[in-house]
């Protein structure tokens, strides 16, 4: 039988010669008949791509995604000019910069996004930098089918199982850049301000925007203009006490940028000036950061999940079974998750204070000047105290400076 006729199947061939004398019973037999072998074949279907997703087969449609493209066999393989792009996109994120930043100088370089687009949207940098399949691994059935006539899909809240399959294609973004991305997306989206009380941007157009804070309330200040006596100054103020005033807000002092500025120039020159001390403290604490104790719970963590998945497979016909399974398998990634994201953030506290040393080495006299690069690439946090700041490296050195 030809796969059109599938539909017909059943029908009275009297019925299938004469379509235009159907009477009103047989046309609705006939539709209905075509519903259920529509939804026989969805469903057969559905079952099929279970028992695929089961074995860890990923099937994505690389069409609008972003640094793969798919061999004969029909696997993902990375595309080396795509794949620099979204490089680009997680170190300049973790460098600082912003959703909008990131679109602007994509877009400036004339750079397509997955459609072929030369303009990115906010919701393009985000998707790229939430996608577990950059690190090698994949979430199956994200999206489940509601209803097989239209075709129509939804976001799978637990409606239907999912499958992670880990390293089941090659990585463009290494796990640690990954996890570390992760944090910071959600350090961002829980900046707070105004006593917790109100939620805060994250910004970045100023290298000590979002990481100096007052001592007093702990908000944090930012730059504003202010004019006195008929003259223009560029200072910095407690977020705070801009919202409230002096009297119901914050009594934090004012800073003139330029002292905290200078401020900052010398907490860097103070650190210079104790170099070959400095130094010898931290090449001897910068050791590797995963512990032997981490190692084996990822390893246990590891073999345990095998066995479970191995398991889900052969009772998979048993709801119960499959829940209880389900349920472990949940908790033990999640463990998984959370001692990755530790290991990524202490790595990249590693690689901050090899950023330090490298600083220390390099620089053979006292910084002169203001440099916005520098100051971002080492300073972390910046405290305002009375008389005083305590600027913070990246690396967790802290050094104090009068104003």
């Amino acid at each position: 039988m030809a796969r059109g006729d599938v539909l017909f199947q059943g029908i009275p061939a009297r019925v299938r010669c004469r379509p235009d004398v159907r009477t009103k019973g047989e046309i609705k037999r006939v539709a209905s008949l075509a519903q259920q072998e529509s939804q026989s074949l969805s469903q057969n279907v559905k079952l099929g791509m279970q028992y695929r997703y089961q074995k860890g087969k990923v099937q994505v449609n690389h069409n609008r995604f972003l640094g793969y493209t798919k061999n004969e066999e029909g696997d993902l393989i990375v595309d080396k000019e795509q794949a620099a792009v979204v490089q680009r996109i997680y170190y300049e994120f973790l460098d600082g910069a912003t959703y909008r930043e990131i679109k602007a100088g994509l877009e400036a370089d004339g750079i397509l996004n997955g459609a072929g687009n030369r303009t990115w949207t906010i919701s393009n940098i985000h998707q790229i930098l939430s996608n577990e399949k950059y690190i090698g691994d994949a979430l199956l059935q994200k999206t489940y089918t509601v209803d097989f006539l239209s075709k129509k899909r939804v976001k799978n809240s637990g409606i239907v199982p999912q499958y992670y399959v880990e390293n089941s294609h090659e990585a463009i973004i290494p796990r640690d850049v990954f996890m570390r991305a992760q944090e910071e997306k959600r350090r961002r989206s829980n900046l707070r301000s105004c006593g917790g009380k109100k939620r805060r941007n994250y910004s970045n157009k100023y290298a000590l925007s979002g990481i100096t804070f007052c001592e007093k309330c702990g908000d944090t200040y930012r730059r504003v203009a202010w004019k006195s006596h008929g003259r223009h100054n560029d200072v910095w103020r407690c977020c705070t006490r801009v919202e409230h005033g002096p009297k119901k807000g914050c009594d934090a002092p004012t800073i003139k940028e330029k002292v905290l500025q200078d401020g900052v120039i010398r907490a860097l020159n103070k650190l210079l000036g104790k170099r070959s001390s400095v130094l010898e403290g931290l090449k001897e604490s910068a050791t590797s950061v995963i512990t032997e104790e981490k190692t084996g719970r990822l390893e246990e963590i590891e073999s345990r999940l095998k066995e479970l998945q191995e398991e889900l497979l052969s009772r998979t016909a048993d709801r119960l079974d499959y829940d209880e399974l389900a349920d472990e398998i949940l908790l033990l990634r999640k463990e998984k998750q959370t001692i990755l994201a530790g290991c990524a953030i202490e790595k990249g506290k590693e690689e901050q204070l090899e950023d330090l040393i490298a600083f220390l080495d390099e620089q053979e006299t006292e910084v002169l000047e203001w440099n916005e690069k520098l100051v971002r690439r080492l300073v972390g946090k910046v405290t305002v105290r009375e008389g005083c700041l305590t600027v913070m490296l990246k690396s967790g050195t802290e050094i104090d400076v009068e104003i």
